[in-house]
């Protein structure tokens, strides 16, 4: 372990931020601390007792037990002492019902719920008054009775029309839903309405519904903890449906074997609930630093490239000379200024944080050694390596004590395993964003679609969406003349959207500069599935671009280095100079991971199970499991340059 202070005098010599800074190899990590604001409780153990049923009693998750006590690992024994957080509350009995606390989870209605702990909804109600006067809130925290089997009363008569008819019926069995009828019987939920138009949205034990000849599966039940249903919208493909739900049309079909011949709008698939994700509906962006309810030290360790070894005296020179020749070393620097920073508004909130700064040395041995080395089981979070393989190595070497594992600035399509977690959204992501955009906005728009022959599959692509795209190649010599696209443009007032796919500088030159010379009447639009470097090239105009609206996704959004943001100013202010977009990318994840665990129980697994998003200077976050792999940042930005050469957020 190396202290940051010696890293930034030893290889920031051309930053005058920190010139000033010396410290001496192996002093340690600093630690941001403040005391504690929580207060405890005690438990003391029966015999017979085990942590597992202690934070069943408390409603607390077993590492929030061990976080306090961590001896209890090693066991526990009658009549010793356990401290527990101040809010933890044994569940109460009433008339000898015992009582559970249910967080609402997103669609879940009362029905549901009452069908998850075998109970009813006027028994739901009694015990939470509320509910007599207020709908159903996510988040919120339920008292559910448990412990005896309410009696579930079906009218006879209720399903009469059902019962006289003389096509084949299923008769509804307990936790029996309408998507796993339809699924049971190879059915798309309209198909099922149609047989049964006063389907009721909630099937009530015994009501009979009219289905198909045979079942395609044999049960209309899933493992409701780990499965879930989903319905295949319009256009929706296995390619569409990996990048949405993490799932390769192998997996898929391995849950549902109907789906072997291919999917249709309206099929119900059964998936990992881990996999869940909804359709047509926003998710909330939150600010997390008014959701902070826990200000225990938060133990962070960060892994990046410093490149020390490469060191061997104390001349400025030899330091700038490694500065200019290795550009890892200079991201690295500036990442790690923003995680510096982060940790300072962290100590703002009142949440100490205790950093522990490696040197990977961009080698995957000298990872391995670091971890060998030192004890990081109980570390909260590590954030890093830079490098993929270095990565994926930190984190197979931590998976066995479940460390979670952040990967900061690869977008690779690296090897998830569990405990990692992926920052930046994939290239494909990307690209289903912006498709996805295109499809909702281009109903009433003329479209043109130009691409090259390295870009056949985005044609593909564009083509499901839009069918009636008009197609544009270029000629034999790669490029276009101006007669190729005028021909295909509306000039009856339509507005001409145009999507430009190529990787190649002197095809997207021709094609900005022609659409440029049409006229203003024309009302073009650029648009592209896939911005990479190419129109940073310098033949090619911004002023062009902003003539145009050029609309593309990305993974972070721009910001204004006049902005009066908090950041911005205590960046400059420390440092002298505005920060990059790595020193803004180490900012927004370190604080995000910090003010996660901060707002639950230490616990980032959990951090990640809501469905919201959080959003900071340049970045914003929505992780989702992938299926048997790890968890998968999804939030991503639309956006367009605008006639003053800014670049704005579409969505």
């Amino acid at each position: 372990m190396i202290n940051k202070t010696e890293i930034t005098a030893t290889l920031l010599m051309r930053y005058t931020l920190f010139i000033a800074l010396v410290c001496v190899i192996g002093m340690g990590c600093g630690s941001y601390s403040q005391p504690s604001q929580s207060t405890y409780k005690t438990h003391r153990v029966q015999q017979g007792e085990t942590i597992y049923s202690i934070a069943k009693e408390y409603g607390l998750s077993e590492n929030a037990i061990y976080r306090l006590n961590p001896d209890a690992r090693e066991g526990i024994s009658a009549n010793s002492v356990l401290i527990l957080p101040s809010t933890a509350e044994k569940i109460t009995t009433e008339e000898g019902r015992s009582f559970k606390t249910h967080r609402v989870q997103r669609k879940e209605t009362l029905f549901s719920i009452a069908q998850e702990y075998n109970t009813t909804v006027d028994e739901i109600k009694k015990y939470n008054k509320h509910l007599y006067a207020a709908q159903l809130k996510k988040g919120e925290k339920l008292q559910i009775p448990v412990g005896t089997k309410p009696t579930v009363v079906t009218d006879d008569n209720s399903n009469a029309s059902n019962s006289e008819t003389s096509g084949p019926v299923h008769v509804v069995q307990p936790k029996e839903t309408s998507f796993g009828i339809a699924r049971k019987y190879g059915l798309t939920l309209a198909e099922l309405r149609a047989l049964n138009p006063e389907l009721p949205e909630n099937l009530p034990i015994g009501y009979t519904l009219t289905v198909k000849e045979e079942a395609v599966v044999t049960s209309a039940v899933i493992e409701e903890n780990e499965f879930d249903f989903y319905e295949v919208q319009p256009k929706e493909g296995f390619y569409r449906l990996k990048v949405k739900l993490g799932l390769s049309e192998e997996e898929i079909v391995a849950l549902n074997p109907y789906a072997k011949n291919g999917l249709k709008e309206g099929m119900i698939l059964k998936i990992p609930k881990e996999n869940s994700t909804e359709t047509g509906e926003a998710l909330g962006t939150i600010d997390l630093e008014r959701s902070i309810t826990n200000r225990d030290t938060k133990r962070l360790a960060v892994m990046l490239p410093f490149m020390l070894n490469r060191v061997t005296s104390d001349s400025t020179s030899q330091r700038e000379s490694i500065l200019k020749q290795q550009r890892t070393v200079r991201v690295a620097l500036d990442f790690y200024s923003g995680v510096l920073m982060a940790a300072e508004f962290a100590k703002d909130q009142g949440i100490s944080v205790n950093l522990q700064v490696f040197d990977t040395e961009a080698s995957e041995q000298r990872v391995r050694s670091i971890i060998g080395a030192n004890n990081l089981q109980n570390t909260q979070a590590v954030i890093g390596p830079l490098l993929q393989k270095n990565v994926e190595r930190a984190a197979a070497d931590l998976k066995r004590d479940n460390v979670p594992v952040f990967s900061p600035l690869s977008n690779r399509n690296i090897d998830l395993s569990s405990n990692l977690f992926q920052t930046l959204p994939t290239d494909d992501m990307l690209k289903e964003a912006m498709l996805d955009y295109l499809e909702r906005n281009t109903a009433d728009k003329n479209v043109l679609l130009i691409t090259d022959k390295r870009h056949q599959a985005s044609k593909t692509a564009v083509l499901e969406i839009i069918p009636q795209v008009k197609s544009i190649m270029p000629r034999e010599k790669g490029f276009l003349y101006q007669t190729d696209i005028a021909g295909k443009l509306d000039t009856t007032g339509k507005e001409n959207w145009v999507i430009l796919e190529s990787s190649d500088p002197v095809l997207v030159s021709n094609v900005v500069g022609l659409l440029n010379g049409m006229p203003e009447t024309y009302r073009l639009r650029l648009f592209t599935l896939d911005k990479g470097d190419v129109y940073d090239y310098d033949d090619i105009s911004n002023m062009h671009l902003a003539n145009l609206s050029f609309t593309f996704p990305s993974i972070s959004k721009h910001y204004q280095l006049d902005e009066k943001e908090p950041f911005l100013v205590s960046y400059k202010n420390k440092y002298g100079v505005m920060p990059n977009r790595f020193a803004v990318r180490g900012f927004d994840i370190t604080y995000d991971i910090l003010l996660r665990l901060a707002s639950t129980d230490d616990d980032m697994y959990d951090a990640v199970k809501s469905d919201y998003e959080t959003e900071y200077i340049g970045n914003k976050f929505r992780y989702n499991k992938k299926f048997f792999s790890g968890y998968q940042n999804q939030a991503l930005y639309i956006i367009r340059y605008n006639k003053n050469l800014d670049l704005e957020v579409v969505e």
